[in-house]
């Protein structure tokens, strides 16, 4: 097979749709897979207005139905809604092929968070985009569910995996710090809702791991609250495997993959119970889920690391990409004209 995934999540943006577009690459590889991603690095970009470590492409739809042609793909995965995506979407339609796309984030309660826009008109514009799709991807049963109700077709689950090699319990930093450590991994922005987890009269210390337009005011607001910046890689999973507790505020996230990068390094996990969490802990005893963010900490403490990581051992990047090539819908490259 050979695999095109057009996404406008990409490098040097981290956050867990890039991490799980190289993850998924790499284990398709593994199985024989030839993939082509187009990238906003193939493109001129500006960087997203309130948001420039999201870089936007300019006109990008002669370029991406070139790259098409010349890559010939029999499978395309178009992963993301920018100008990219819609640029692929607008190749395909064209040329009657068949693709699937993903609903990795929701944008249209992140665009009512920055622009007070209401949800309902951005969500229209996702609806036109999602449905010629064959099979959209979502990471939980609880999203697909409620896709569905919103009047999504084709929506089917597409899990995700970690690599329980890199995120794995180990000597804990911030060893100057009191204990207990309630730790928040991932984007410093308004839709992640930090602001519950800062706000919170808990004992110990709070570490913020991460980067985002949110950063600067936040530390002047919370001069009690460590922020570190954003880490990578061995160091970011050695900042994971130090919290005594990871505090995930937010209540807009898809799945969160950062979960089970905690669970994995042995730390307990205190949640709203909504999707994403609800899915990944559910009533499984590796933290608490409760609306008193602070009761959800507190108990969280009590979770046993062992159970943790035995836990996060059950989701396994195989399985998600058995998942992913059996929702993809192949065509013959002969249908993509010169």
């Amino acid at each position: 097979m050979r695999l095109l995934i057009v996404t406008d999540a990409w490098l040097p943006q981290i956050n867990g749709v890039v991490r799980t577009h190289q993850s998924l690459k790499a284990h398709l590889e593994r199985k024989g897979v030839e993939i082509k991603l187009i990238t906003p690095q193939d493109f001129k970009t500006i960087p997203c207005p309130s948001y420039p470590e999201i870089r936007l492409s300019i006109l990008p739809n002669r370029k991406v139905a070139r790259l098409i042609r010349a890559f010939r793909p029999s499978a395309i995965h178009i992963s993301t809604e920018g100008p990219l995506g819609i640029a692929a979407r607008k190749f395909c339609m064209k040329h009657g092929l068949p693709f699937t796309t993903a609903f990795h984030t929701r944008f249209p309660e992140y665009v009512e968070a920055r622009t007070k826009i209401p949800a309902r008109y951005t969500n229209l514009i996702m609806k036109w985009f999602h449905k010629p799709s064959r099979a959209i991807m979502t990471a939980t049963k609880s999203l697909r569910d409620e896709l569905r109700a919103q009047g999504f077709d084709n929506v089917v689950t597409w899990t995700r995996g970690i690599d329980t090699d890199l995120f794995h319990p180990r000597e804990k930093l911030f060893q100057d710090l009191p204990r207990p450590l309630f730790m928040y991994v991932g984007r410093v922005a308004v839709e992640k809702n930090i602001k519950a987890f800062l706000d919170l009269d808990l004992p110990g210390s709070k570490v913020v791991v991460g980067d985002g337009p949110q950063l600067e005011q936040l530390k002047k607001e919370y001069e009690d609250a460590t922020f570190v910046g954003m880490k990578e890689g061995d160091e970011l999973a050695a900042h994971y495997a130090s919290a005594d507790v990871f505090v995930f505020p937010s209540l807009t996230d898809t799945f969160g993959l950062v979960l089970l990068e905690a669970l994995a390094s042995g730390v307990p996990v205190a949640a709203y119970p909504v999707t994403g969490p609800k899915d990944v802990i559910g009533d499984a005893p590796v933290g608490k889920l409760d609306t008193d963010l602070k009761s959800a900490c507190l108990e969280a403490l009590k979770a046993d690391p062992v159970t943790c990581r035995e836990y996060a051992l059950n989701f396994s990047w195989d399985a998600c990409t058995h998942m992913f090539l059996d929702n993809l819908s192949p065509f013959d490259p002969c249908l993509i004209k010169s």
